[in-house]
């Protein structure tokens, strides 16, 4: 059986960074170790940091921290977090994405600057409530056509776009035609700036997906079930290859998923290890 691997698929920069971060606190002797939410929306990777010993907590629970480390993740968190941790005994080691932190300052800035914001995205992501964290002002989630269809600006309220890093690159151009073509009192939406925030690895691992999954007989897809990113690449493959499936280890895999395919595709979310990743291909080279 022919098997195709995407070279995009694995671990993003943002994910590694933090991953390798708390593995170091680790090896350092760092305890207790906390990280504010999983590091990484991956059950695997989770689980053996809470093996070694490092404890997942909500924001509610930071004032009762005494001493340790907090770990803050990749996606992210709004502006309150901080001042939260600052109010504490504990030291706290910032591990955003750049790409993220990017997003932070530009809605910071613009809407400082007055204008109301749109971020794309789904508003339960801790991503996007991050970002909505820095908003000093009015914003709006846009996650869908139908929301995007039905939004209404605010009376005399310039409009900044920004997207969530992981969202789906045609959804966005979607959501921005929409709105660009919408109409108030006869007068077009007063959209100031229209900025693609989704960062080049999730388009470049999209794109790919979406090319492989258009050539094979059956498309793999791994990742976390609570991985926006991974999700988001099953809806694009799923488009080109109806028998696509989403995967988490190689003991999700069965023979049905390959009767009749002689060619399959492989890619994975970025919150994937390579480990994983090489496990399901050896997996289904063996096996089927």
């Amino acid at each position: 059986m022919k098997i195709k691997v995407a070279e995009t698929a694995g671990f993003c920069f943002g994910v590694k960074r933090a991953v390798d971060k708390v593995y170091q606190l680790i090896k350092e002797g760092s305890s207790p170790i906390y990280t504010l939410g999983p590091i990484i929306h991956n059950e695997e990777v989770v689980a053996d940091l809470a093996a070694r010993g490092v404890q997942v907590i909500s924001e509610d629970m930071i004032p009762k921290l005494h001493q340790g480390t907090v770990v803050i993740r990749s996606h992210g968190v709004g502006k309150h977090i901080y001042q939260l941790l600052e109010k504490t005994d504990v030291n706290y080691i910032d591990v955003t994405c750049p790409f993220v932190l990017k997003i932070h300052r530009i809605v910071e800035r613009e809407s400082n600057a007055g204008k109301q914001i749109l971020i794309f995205g789904d508003p339960n992501h801790p991503e996007v409530k991050g970002i909505c964290g820095w908003c000093n002002g009015p914003y709006t989630v846009l996650a869908c056509r139908e929301e995007a269809e039905n939004f209404v600006p605010l009376d005399g309220k310039e409009i900044c776009i920004v997207s969530q890093t992981t969202f789906n690159y045609n959804k966005f151009k979607e959501l921005v035609e929409i709105l660009s073509k919408k109409r108030y009192d006869n007068n077009v939406l007063n959209i100031s700036n229209i900025l693609n925030t989704i960062c080049n690895a999730t388009e470049e691992r999209q794109k790919e997906a979406k090319n492989i999954a258009g050539e094979v007989d059956t498309m793999l897809v791994i990742g976390g079930r609570h991985s926006s990113n991974t999700q988001k690449l099953f809806e694009i493959c799923k488009e080109e290859c109806g028998n696509t499936y989403y995967i988490q280890t190689p003991v999700d895999l069965d023979s049905e998923m390959f009767q009749c395919s002689s060619y399959v595709g492989i890619t994975a979310g970025a919150s994937t290890p390579n480990k994983i990743i090489e496990e399901v291909q050896e997996h289904v080279r063996i096996k089927f």
